[in-house]
Parts: structure tokens; C-alpha cells; sequence
């Protein structure tokens, strides 16, 4: 079986796919050497605004990076087999995300298998925001959904939620361990995972 890629995977399949030094990824991206360096050998994570200036010096998606810089065909006839190659794992102060179908760039619906790690809305901080729409079923465990707009609620496995992500909300862990969640996130925008990333608050690791 494959291993699950990281940051740092996808970021030296695509450097070495395009022939690239560490210092010419640097010198096009103005990111020191150093950091690249941490990032492909999985010591450092990125924040967003880090993420987005690779891509911008690099001239590409952020998708794009998230796949290996992988192409796709112009037909829409693609599919994606769910596998720890596809999938990119990505760790937060609030959640434990696994992008799924990573392969497939400029997705405009974008699966995530999930647990949520903070149990109160104190611990969670401000309420997470995005554009599009979210739809949400509970695998394991319990979660307790905080919105801006409605009451809390509380959701048992097997159910769900659908939500419009506009609006502020947060979805927290309540009992023991982790929720295990999938959430499926849409919209209009091309490029809807690097909309997702944008308000992805990453950790060192």
C-alpha cells in the first residue's frame, strides 16, 4: 500500500517533476531555503499565507501543488479511488483534516475525513468561515455544531447537518475522544480546496 503524502511530499514531487533546486524554488518564491528544506524532510507546516506565496511564485493552483502538480484531462470523465496516495493530512489547532481525491485539481466539491479536536468554544477560538456550502455526517462519536446564527446542536453518529459556510461555525468534540467526521464542502469557485486551505490554521510539527 502507499504512503500518505504530506506538504513536503507534494512539494518535492513537484520541485523535482519541473527540475527545480531548493534555491531556485526559494529565489522564485522568496521562502528561504531553510524553510523549504523543513517542509519537504516533514519538519515544519505551512500557514496559508505561506502556501499561497509558494503557489504564486510558482505560478500555480494550490491544488495543483496538493497533487504533485499532477494533470489532468480536459474531458470531464474523471474519477478518484479514495488511498493514502491521494490523501493529504493536514493538522490543525482544531481539527485533524484528510483531503481526499487530492489528484483531482480545481475540484469544486472537496471531501475531507475529519476529527474535531477542541471541545469547548473558548478552546475553538473565532468561528471559522468560508465561502460555499457544507454538508456533514458524524462516523464516530458526538460532535456539538456552534453557528453564528442558530442555537447549538449536538449530533450522534449517523447524523448529519447542512450548512451554509458563509456562516461562522465550529464543530466541536464533546465526550471522549476525537468526533470522527466527513464533511463534503462546494461552491462556485474553481478552485474550492485552496478556498478551504485558506482558512486552514496549520501547526509546526
Amino acid at each position: 500500500m502507499s504512503e500518505q503524502p504530506n506538504l513536503g511530499d507534494c512539494l518535492r514531487a513537484l520541485r523535482k517533476t519541473h527540475g527545480w533546486t531548493l534555491q531556485e524554488v526559494s529565489t522564485l518564491t522568496g521562502v528561504a531555503v531553510s524553510t523549504l528544506s523543513k517542509v519537504e524532510n516533514d519538519q515544519m507546516s505551512l500557514s496559508y499565507d505561506k502556501l499561497l506565496q509558494i503557489c504564486e511564485g510558482l505560478g500555480i493552483h494550490v491544488t495543483e501543488l496538493l497533487s504533485g502538480d499532477r494533470k489532468q484531462p480536459a474531458a470531464r470523465t474523471r474519477r478518484s479511488v479514495t488511498s493514502q496516495s491521494n490523501t493529504l493530512r493536514q493538522l490543525t489547532r482544531n481539527y485533524d483534516y484528510r483531503y481526499l481525491a487530492t489528484d483531482l485539481v480545481r475540484k469544486r466539491m472537496v471531501p475531507i475525513h475529519a476529527y474535531a479536536r477542541a471541545r469547548t468554544p473558548e478552546e475553538f477560538g473565532p468561528l471559522t468561515r468560508h465561502a460555499g456550502e457544507e454538508f456533514l455526517i458524524v462516523l464516530k462519536g458526538e460532535i456539538e455544531l456552534h453557528t453564528d446564527q442558530y442555537a447549538p446542536v449536538r449530533l450522534k453518529e449517523g447524523e448529519s447537518v447542512y450548512i451554509d459556510s458563509t456562516m461562522g461555525h465550529a464543530y466541536l468534540s464533546v465526550g471522549e475522544g476525537d468526533a470522527e467526521m466527513l464533511c463534503v464542502c462546494s461552491g462556485d469557485e474553481p478552485d474550492m480546496e485552496g478556498t478551504l486551505l485558506s482558512v486552514l490554521e496549520t501547526v509546526e510539527g
